[in-house]
């Protein structure tokens, strides 16, 4: 027997209606020609990707933060430099 090849949009389809719960594993997964197992392992990968998405989150958004400041008081320290230097050279030094 060939395995079958369920699209992107199959899965998400099984997947919701699982995660409402209004019908029960065996109905949906008739209702879409899949095996009961595999609307649970799909249901399972989902939720464990929500999960990931949803925490990491904050920690991805404090890491940007982070990279930002830090290169901005680069610029902010090369220009500093830039001035410094331009001003000594000008003879506009203090």
């Amino acid at each position: 027997m060939k395995r079958r090849n369920h699209g992107v949009e199959t899965k998400v389809r099984v997947v919701l209606e699982a995660l409402k719960g209004q019908r029960t594993v065996n109905e949906i997964a008739g209702g879409y020609g899949v095996h009961p197992n595999q609307v649970g392992v799909w249901k399972k990968r989902a939720v464990e990707i929500l999960t990931e998405g949803f925490g990491h989150q904050r920690e991805r958004a404090v890491t940007e933060n982070t990279e930002l400041r830090e290169r901005l008081y680069s610029q902010i320290g090369q220009l500093k430099v830039e001035l410094d230097w331009l001003k000594k050279k000008s003879g506009l030094a203090l």
